[in-house]
C-alpha cells in the first residue's frame, strides 16, 4: 500500500526575497549564513552602483534536510544603491580563494544611508557604503547535495 502525498512532503520554491529595512536584512542574513563562494564571484559594478556576489548557499530552511540530506544552492546576492566598496582580508590576487560568508550586517547613519558589512570566517570583511538599503536574494539553480554533506555547526 502506498501513502498519500502530505504537504511536508511537496516541492519546495526557489528563494526570491529583498530587504529594504534592517529586519529584512536580518532575514536575509540568516538566510545566507555560511554561503561559500570563489572571490573571483564577486562584481562590483560602480556605474550601476551594485555589487553582486554569486554564492553557494547552505538550505537553512530547507525542512525535507531528514529525508534527502543537507543541500546548497547557487544564489545571487545582489545589493544596490552601493556608492563605495572595501575589504579586509580579501586577495584579488587569489581569484580561486574560497571565502565564507557569516553573516550581512546594517550599519545605519544618515537616514536613509549607511553601510552593510559583510562579515567573513578568518577575520575578512567587505564593508559597501549604501544610499539606501536595498538587496535581493534569488536562488539561481536547483538545490544539489552539500559535498561535505553535514550541516554547517558552530562552536
Amino acid at each position: 500500500m502506498t501513502e498519500d502525498a502530505r504537504f511536508e512532503d511537496g516541492r519546495e520554491a526557489p528563494l526570491n526575497l529583498g530587504a529594504l529595512d534592517a529586519e529584512d536584512l536580518g532575514v536575509l542574513s540568516a538566510l545566507v549564513q555560511d554561503a561559500v563562494f570563489p572571490a573571483a564571484e564577486m562584481r562590483w559594478l560602480p556605474k550601476e552602483r551594485r555589487f553582486a556576489l554569486l554564492l553557494n548557499r547552505f538550505r537553512w530552511e530547507d525542512d525535507g534536510r531528514t529525508r534527502h540530506g543537507a543541500e546548497r544552492v547557487q544564489a545571487v546576492l545582489v545589493f544596490e544603491n552601493v556608492q563605495k566598496v572595501s575589504s579586509q582580508g580579501v586577495s584579488r590576487a587569489e581569484p580561486d580563494m574560497i571565502l565564507s560568508l557569516l553573516s550581512v550586517d546594517w550599519h545605519p547613519a544618515e537616514a536613509p544611508g549607511g553601510a552593510i558589512e559583510l562579515i567573513l570566517a578568518g577575520d575578512g570583511a567587505i564593508r559597501l557604503q549604501v544610499e539606501a538599503l536595498e538587496v535581493v536574494l534569488k536562488d539561481v539553480t536547483r538545490p544539489y547535495r552539500a559535498p561535505s554533506g553535514h550541516v554547517p555547526d558552530h562552536a
